[in-house]
């Protein structure tokens, strides 16, 4: 895509909301989300994972969750452990997960796929009001996977963009 051409693309996303997202969002942000920085991307995401615009970050991270394969997800849950730190799993709010790890310190792709994404989103919660960095770290994992996050809908896609369009 030649530098004017996406320029355009994103001039339509001045300002735009997740509320009434142009409908060829998808189709943009995969054309833009191709060029951009992965920290451009990063920062657009930790937008809209705190937009009001948008469901909470913990649901949010569930979608992403559900829809990675077993490394991403691994890789996310890693993340997340690391932000809350080790008492999590022996205070009993994720007791099912501290069993699937038998004490160990990583979660594996394959343990990773025996975490249903309701898990998640509680450790994201507890996450986020533990240590609010953990968004950023959630963002630049994803900004790894630009294919990934076009499962959050074509309203985050839309903030994402707009974020973008201030670059």
């Amino acid at each position: 895509m030649a530098l004017n051409d996406l320029i355009g693309v994103l001039n339509q996303y001045r300002g735009a909301s997740a509320s009434n997202p142009p409908a060829t969002v998808e189709r943009d942000y995969s054309q833009v989300a191709s060029q951009a920085s992965q920290s451009d991307l990063a920062g657009g995401l930790a937008n809209a994972f705190r937009s009001d615009e948008t469901p909470p970050f913990g649901q949010m991270l569930s979608s992403l969750f559900g829809n990675s394969n077993g490394q991403q997800r691994a890789g996310i849950l890693n993340q997340l452990l690391s932000a809350v730190g080790p008492g999590v799993l022996t205070s009993g709010v994720l007791g099912n997960l501290a069993v699937l790890l038998r004490g160990g310190n990583t979660v594996t792709p394959e343990q990773a796929e025996q975490i249903p994404p309701e898990t998640v989103k509680q450790l994201a919660e507890h996450a986020e009001k533990q240590n609010p960095s953990i968004v950023e770290q959630a963002s630049n994992f994803y900004a790894q996977h630009p294919t990934l996050v076009q499962a959050l809908g074509a309203g985050s896609l839309a903030l994402i963009m707009s974020h973008l369009s201030r670059k």
